[in-house]
């Protein structure tokens, strides 16, 4: 899912009409038209008239910028690039052009352009969050963890309300081996937004690894109680009964998560639940088999050891790709009073 941290408010046509954008008039109206359609998400109209006022005023940065938003938003990246660079040629001080230039080379795959368009962009607005975590996506993808981390903190600390950043900084964490670190930060992702069941599973998995499966247990049923068919969490769950020693609940769990996978058309993992549901089975029978054994010979059942997986299954942990960069250009910020 693309994320959009947040964007920053386009100038309204009323606060345009009290700044001096040209000393051409008929450059200024275009401008002005342009950014009323532009508002009105007429692109084509908001297009035409950027350029009518950049024929008339080649100098007006800002519509170069928002000229550069468009083509962004149409995938028109070579394009888009040249204006964003051209509206930075025109004025070198503004941070919200050198982020939309990020965003336009991060989708053409020059990621370490990319990256120094975002530095160049915090340089000059140092508290732009946006900017920190796109910076911290792309280091991730360029495979500089520890840099990727920094950023992230730092996206995390302007803006504590960015789910993602703490998401993203949790894989990061996790990656390093950090995994208390990335525990805390998956629970600050859930206290963001408690619907997202990739960090219930994440985080589960990481307590199971810390042997406190006990509370995976727990993590894992809140993701069910926020999915109902989440199969990798039922799943899971299944897996850590499974490797507690419950049977008979790792094989109901693991029975939901084979018709979620079947639902889905997963035949992958639909093999690997049946494969693990005979061998819980056969388990379960031999255990039968054995307290029958017992009991005829005037004994007491011996307790139930903990089972052992026969191929050590592991918890999954879906959802460890970054999530997307704030894909959304934004204008340069005026007062919308």
């Amino acid at each position: 899912m693309l994320a959009a941290p947040s964007v920053i408010n386009l100038p309204e046509s009323r606060v345009l009409a009290e700044n001096v954008i040209s000393q051409d008039l008929d450059a200024a109206i275009y401008y002005q038209k342009g950014v009323t359609l532009y508002n009105r998400k007429d692109l084509d109209g908001a297009e035409s008239a950027f350029r009518q006022a950049l024929e008339h005023d080649p100098n007006i940065g800002m519509a170069r910028n928002y000229l550069g938003n468009i083509l962004l938003r149409q995938n028109r990246l070579d394009i888009a690039v040249q204006e964003y660079s051209e509206a930075i040629r025109i004025n070198p001080n503004q941070s919200e052009v050198y982020y939309n230039l990020g965003l336009a080379l991060q989708r053409q795959g020059q990621k370490e352009a990319a990256v120094t368009a975002y530095r160049q962009a915090l340089v000059i607005e140092p508290k732009m969050a946006t900017a920190q975590y796109n910076l911290g996506v792309v280091l991730q993808e360029l495979g500089q963890p520890q840099e990727a981390i920094a950023a992230y903190q730092q996206a995390a600390n302007l803006d504590s309300s960015n789910d993602s950043a703490f998401f993203n900084l949790a894989i990061a964490l996790q990656e390093q081996g950090k995994l208390e670190e990335a525990i805390a930060a998956y629970r600050q992702v859930i206290q963001l937004d408690p619907k997202n069941t990739a960090a219930y599973n994440n985080m589960a998995g990481l307590l199971v690894v810390q042997g406190q499966a006990t509370e995976a247990i727990t993590v894992y049923k809140q993701a069910i109680r926020q999915d109902s068919k989440n199969a990798t969490a039922y799943h899971n769950l299944g897996i850590t009964l499974y490797n507690q020693g419950e049977l008979k609940k790792a094989n109901a769990a693991l029975k939901n998560a084979l018709n979620n996978y079947r639902t889905q058309g997963n035949t992958e993992q639909t093999a690997k639940v049946e494969q693990l549901m005979q061998q819980i089975t056969q388990q379960i029978a031999q255990q039968k088999l054995q307290e029958q054994q017992q009991r005829q010979a005037g004994k007491k059942p011996a307790p139930t050891e903990n089972v052992a997986t026969p191929e050590q299954p592991t918890p999954a942990t879906p959802g460890t790709t970054p999530s997307n960069s704030s894909d959304v250009p934004v204008s340069l910020e005026q007062s919308t009073n």
